[in-house]
C-alpha cells in the first residue's frame, strides 16, 4: 500500500460504483502535465513506499526533470505473443528449476502482476486464394507448433495471473484494444489507469485507446510479471499538434507514413509522442491506432492519445458495457486526462501537422520511415537497383492479365501483395475502402497477375463478419485476397513460399523482387527471404498494385490495366469515394459483432483443447525437443553481486556493422533457410524440410538460435564485404591470420580461447521489434559489449538485461571517423575495482597487424540504477534467482 505523503487518496463516486482512487490534483503543478506524465504521477502516488518510489520522483516528473531522474514505473498488466511468450516461459521454467536444485519451491517463481499471452505470431500462408486456406493453414499451424502449445498450456497453469488467448483469434494489439484494453482499471476497490508493459513494440497501438503502454524487450517482461518495476528515465514528451482534416482520398495509412517520416527526422527516440489540439476530435479511434501502432517506427516510446468523447464512443461500439464507459468518463474528466483542444500542455517539443497536407503514400523499400509518394513508387525502385548496382533484368510485365508469364516480369515485380498485420486490419475505413475497390475492379474485369501471392489476414474476427456484411467479401476473394488466417502472418515474415515460377526467377535469374503489404515493418529479409524490396501501403493500395503486379509504375497516370471492354482502367476509376466508405462502415459494424466474438476468446478450437497440459510445477525438459530447450542464460557472464567490476582487455571484433542494424539483422524471425547453418543442424536432427518452419518458432531452443545470431543474409558485415551476413573474421590467438567462417564458428573459437568479442554499430542499432532475443544471441555468442552511435531504446535495454555493456561513441564519431576496421583488439578500462559502471570508460584499440593505436572515449548506456544492478549481477534472471534465494533466506 502507498504511504499517500501527498494525502491523494480520494472517493471516486460514478453511477454504481463507489471506488477509491489517487487523486491528481493533491499534487500541485499537476494541471499543466501532459497525458502521459500525469499518467506516470498517479503511477508512482499510488506505488509509492519510500524506497522504489518516493515523493522526491513525484516531484521530479512535475518539475519537468525528463531525461535525468530515474523512476520506478509499475505496468498494471503485462502482454506477450507466442514467440516472446516461449522465450519467457522458458526463462521462467529455468528460474523454477534453479531454485528447485537449491532445495526451495519453484513455486517460488510465480506472476505478481497479470499478464495475457495471445498465439498470434505462429500461423503461415502456405495456403492461399481457396476457401479451405484458413483451416488447411491452421493444420499446419498445429502441426507444426504442437509442442510449443502444450508449454504454454502448461505455463498458464503453472503461473498463478497468466492468461492465454489461443491461436485463431486475432492479433494481440487488435484484440488488446477491442477487447482487453480496461482503459481504467479497478482491483480491490481501487480504481486507477490501465497501463501495460507489452513483449511486442506495437503494445503501444492501445495508446490509440488512451493506454499508456509501451513495448519492453521479453527479459523485461519476465521481471514486470514477477512483480519487478520497469525502471526508465522520466520520458520527455513531444507534443504533435493536429489541425485540418485528411482530404478525400487520403487515408489513414498515408498519414501514419507522413507521420512516421517526421517524426524519425526530428528524433523522438526515447520521448513519448502525445497528441492533441484541434484535429484529434476529426481524428476516428481507429485511426488514432493506425498512428499509435506505428509508434516504434517513429522510434518514439509511446504515441498516445487523451480520453476523448470518440474514447467512450468505440467502448460502446466494442461492446464493454455502460458501467465501464461511464467509469471511464467519470475518472478522465475528474482526473484532469479529458482532452481540451484549447488546452496546450507543457511539452518538451511541440510540432503541427496539418492533415489537410497529406497525399497518398507508400513506404520503402526497405525503411517504414523512407515514405514515398504514390506517383514515385518506380522512382524509388530504381534508386533502389542502383543501390544494388544493377542493370534491370530485362523482361515485360505481360499486357494480357491471364498471361503466366511470370518468369518473364522484370525486377520490381509485385511477388507478394498481403492485407496483413494489425496496424491497417484495425480501421474499418481502409478495410472497407480495399473490398469497395475489390467490387469494382471486379466489375471491370481486372484480376491480380498470376504471379502475385494475395492473402488477406486480418488482425480480428470482427473484420471478415463486416466485410460479409456488407457483401465484400466475395470481391476480395475473386481477386485472390480470401482469408487465410487470423493472425501476424507475412508481416511477422509468416509469408510462406513464393509461387514456384517466381521462386526460381529470383534464384536462378537474380530476379529482384517486391512485396507490397499493409503492415509496420519492411526491414530486408523480414517478409520473405527471396524478397529484396518491401513497401508498405493502404489496404486499397495493396489490391492496386496486386492488379498492376509491379511497383515499376506511376498510379497516378498509367493504368492498372485493361478492362473488359478494352479500355484502360485507371486508379481513380477504382477509388471509392469518402461517402461511400463512410456509408459501407456504418450500416455494416454493431457491438454485436464483438461481444460475440470475444465471448469464447479464452476458449480456442477443438484444437487447442486437445492438447494435452503437462503436469508438475517443473517442466520436463526432453532431450531430443528441436523446440525447446532449457536456457543456459543463469550460467552466462560469471559475474556476481558481491564482486567489483573488471576492465575488459583483449576484446576481438565479431562485427562490424553500419547505421539502422535491426533486430531482424541480428536474430532473424522469418523461416529457417535449408542450407543455413539452423537448417543444416534442424535436419540434422531428423527434422524434415518442410517442417524447418521459422526462428520466432524456434526461441524455445536456444541451439538454433545461436546458430541463426547476425545470420540475416541482408546484413552486411564491413569485415566481410561481398558476403551475405552470417559471417565473421578469426585473426587467430596471435592475431596474424585472418579465416572467414560462420559467426557462431569463429565465435565458438574466441570462447575457447577465452578472448571477449564485441560488436561495433551505426546508429539507430537495434532499431524495429522489441525482440529480446536479438540480446540473447548477442550474449550467447560470448559478446561482452556493443559500441554503437546511437541505440533504440528496447534493445539497448535487453542488452544490459543480458549482461552485455552497451557503450555509444561520443557524438560526431564512429568506426569511420575513427579510422576503425575490426581489424584491431580493444581494451576498455575505467571499471576496475568500481561497484558501479562509471559513465564514460577510456578505450584503446590496438591494430593487430601494425599495431598502431586509437584511443577514444565512449559513453557507458546503463541508463539507470536498476540497469546497474542487473549489469553487476550478470543479467535479469540471476539477479531474479539471487533476489529469491536471499528471500527465503531471510524468512
Amino acid at each position: 500500500m502507498s504511504i499517500d505523503s501527498h494525502r491523494s487518496r480520494r472517493r471516486l463516486r460514478t453511477a454504481g460504483s463507489n471506488l477509491e482512487f489517487f487523486h491528481l490534483e493533491a499534487v500541485p503543478g499537476v494541471e499543466d502535465l501532459p497525458f502521459a506524465h500525469k499518467v506516470m504521477v498517479e503511477n508512482l502516488l499510488r506505488h509509492e513506499d519510500g524506497d522504489l518510489v518516493s515523493t522526491a520522483d513525484v516531484k521530479a516528473v512535475v518539475e519537468g526533470r525528463t531525461g535525468s531522474h530515474e523512476i520506478a514505473f509499475h505496468p498494471s498488466r503485462v502482454f506477450l505473443h507466442d514467440t516472446n511468450g516461449v522465450p519467457v516461459l522458458t526463462d521462467l521454467a529455468a528460474l523454477r528449476d534453479a531454485v528447485a536444485e537449491r532445495g526451495e519451491d519453484p513455486g517460488l517463481i510465480d506472476g505478481v502482476v497479470p499478464a495475457e499471452l495471445t498465439v498470434d505470431h505462429s500461423v503461415s500462408t502456405d495456403f492461399f486464394a481457396r476457401p479451405d486456406a484458413p483451416r488447411l493453414n491452421v493444420r499446419r499451424e498445429y502441426e507444426r507448433n504442437g509442442e510449443r502449445y502444450r508449454f504454454l498450456k502448461w505455463g498458464q497453469r503453472a503461473l498463478s495471473t497468466l492468461r492465454v488467448v489461443p491461436p485463431g483469434a486475432g492479433i494481440m494489439h487488435q484484440i488488446n484494444v477491442e477487447h482487453l484494453a480496461r482503459v481504467v482499471e479497478v482491483r480491490d476497490g481501487l480504481a486507477f489507469p490501465d497501463t501495460v508493459a507489452g513483449t511486442d513494440s506495437h503494445t503501444t497501438m492501445v495508446n490509440g485507446l488512451s493506454v499508456l503502454a509501451w513495448g519492453v524487450g521479453g527479459i523485461e517482461a519476465e521481471a514486470a510479471v514477477l512483480g519487478q518495476p520497469v525502471s526508465l528515465l522520466i520520458p520527455p514528451v513531444v507534443g504533435v499538434e493536429l489541425v485540418g482534416e485528411l482530404r478525400p482520398g487520403v487515408t489513414a495509412t498515408d498519414l501514419v507514413l507522413t507521420v512516421t517520416e517526421r517524426m524519425r527526422r526530428l528524433g523522438v527516440v526515447g520521448s513519448i509522442v502525445e497528441f492533441f489540439g484541434p484535429g484529434v476530435a476529426a481524428t476516428s479511434l481507429a485511426t488514432r491506432c493506425t498512428l499509435a501502432n506505428m509508434s516504434p517506427e517513429f522510434g518514439s516510446t509511446a504515441a498516445v492519445f487523451p480520453v476523448d468523447q470518440r474514447t467512450l464512443d468505440f467502448l460502446r461500439l466494442t461492446g464493454r458495457g455502460e458501467e465501464r464507459v461511464l467509469l471511464v468518463e467519470a475518472y478522465a474528466k475528474e482526473q484532469g486526462l479529458w482532452h481540451d483542444p484549447a488546452h496546450r500542455p507543457r511539452f518538451d517539443r511541440t510540432v503541427t501537422v496539418d492533415l489537410g497536407e497529406i497525399v497518398p503514400s507508400l513506404a520503402g523499400p526497405r525503411r517504414p520511415q523512407d515514405r514515398v509518394n504514390l506517383g514515385d513508387t518506380a522512382h524509388a525502385l530504381h534508386r533502389s537497383l542502383a543501390e544494388l548496382d544493377r542493370a534491370p533484368v530485362p523482361g515485360d510485365v505481360p499486357a494480357d492479365p491471364g498471361s503466366n508469364a511470370a518468369s518473364g516480369s522484370r525486377d520490381g515485380a509485385v511477388a507478394i501483395a498481403a492485407i496483413t498485420s494489425c496496424t491497417n486490419t484495425s480501421n474499418p475505413a481502409v478495410m472497407v475502402a480495399a473490398g469497395l475497390l475489390a467490387r469494382n475492379a471486379v466489375r471491370r474485369g481486372l484480376r491480380p497477375r498470376p504471379w502475385v501471392k494475395t492473402s488477406l489476414a486480418p488482425g480480428s474476427r470482427v473484420v471478415v463478419d463486416y466485410l460479409e456484411r456488407a457483401d465484400l467479401m466475395g470481391d476480395l476473394e475473386r481477386l485472390g485476397f480470401g482469408l487465410v488466417g487470423f493472425g501476424c502472418m507475412t508481416c511477422i515474415g509468416n509469408s510462406g513460399s513464393l509461387l514456384p515460377e517466381v521462386e526460381s526467377a529470383v534464384r536462378d535469374r537474380g530476379l529482384v523482387v517486391a512485396s507490397v503489404t499493409s503492415g509496420n515493418r519492411n526491414f530486408d529479409g523480414r517478409i520473405n527471404n527471396d524478397v529484396a524490396l518491401n513497401f508498405l501501403a493502404s489496404p486499397p493500395l495493396v489490391v492496386a498494385f496486386a492488379l498492376a503486379g509491379t511497383v515499376d509504375i506511376d498510379l497516378t497516370t498509367e493504368p492498372l490495366g485493361t478492362g473488359t471492354d478494352g479500355e484502360p482502367v485507371m486508379l481513380s476509376d477504382l477509388w471509392p469515394t469518402e461517402a461511400e466508405v463512410d456509408a459501407v462502415a456504418s450500416a455494416s459494424i454493431e457491438p454485436s459483432m464483438y461481444t460475440e466474438v470475444y465471448r469464447t476468446l479464452f476458449d480456442g478450437d477443438e484444437n487447442w483443447r486437445g492438447l494435452a497440459v503437462p503436469e508438475g510445477s517443473v517442466f520436463t525438459w526432453e532431450s531430443a525437443s528441436t523446440y525447446l530447450q532449457r536456457p543456459p542464460f543463469l550460467e552466462l557472464g560469471g559475474r556476481h553481486s558481491d564482486s567489483s567490476h573488471r576492465d575488459i582487455s583483449g576484446a576481438r571484433v565479431l562485427q562490424l556493422l553500419g547505421d539502422s542494424v535491426t533486430t531482424d539483422h541480428i536474430c532473424p524471425a522469418g523461416r529457417v533457410p535449408t542450407t543455413s547453418a539452423a537448417g543444416t543442424f534442424l535436419t540434422g536432427q531428423g527434422v524434415a524440410v518442410r517442417e524447418l518452419n521459422t526462428y520466432a518458432s524456434r526461441r524455445g531452443n536456444w541451439k538454433v538460435m545461436k546458430l541463426g545470431g547476425f545470420a540475416n543474409p541482408r546484413l552486411e558485415n564491413r569485415m566481410t564485404p561481398g558476403l551475405p551476413g552470417g559471417n565473421a573474421v578469426d585473426f587467430g590467438a596471435d592475431g596474424r591470420e585472418r579465416v572467414v567462417d560462420d559467426v557462431h564458428v569463429v565465435a565458438d573459437r574466441h570462447r575457447d580461447r577465452g578472448q571477449a568479442l564485441i560488436v561495433i554499430g551505426g546508429r539507430e542499432y537495434g532499431t524495429g521489434s522489441s525482440r529480446d532475443w536479438a540480446a540473447k544471441v548477442t550474449a550467447l555468442l560470448g559478446v561482452r559489449a556493443v559500441i554503437a552511435e546511437s541505440f533504440e531504446r528496447i534493445h539497448r535495454s535487453n542488452l544490459v538485461g543480458m549482461g552485455v555493456l552497451p557503450l555509444q561513441f561520443e557524438d560526431g564519431q564512429g568506426a569511420r571517423a575513427l579510422g576503425l576496421s575490426g581489424e584491431e583488439e580493444y581494451t576498455f578500462t575505467g571499471m576496475e575495482g568500481r561497484e558501479e559502471v562509471p559513465a564514460r570508460l577510456g578505450v584503446t584499440a590496438r591494430h593487430l597487424a601494425t599495431g598502431d593505436v586509437v584511443e577514444f572515449a565512449v559513453r557507458t548506456r546503463l541508463d539507470t540504477s536498476r540497469e546497474q544492478l542487473y549489469y553487476r549481477h550478470g543479467g535479469l534472471l540471476p539477479y531474479i534467482l539471487e533476489r529469491t534465494l536471499k528471500a527465503v533466506g531471510d524468512r
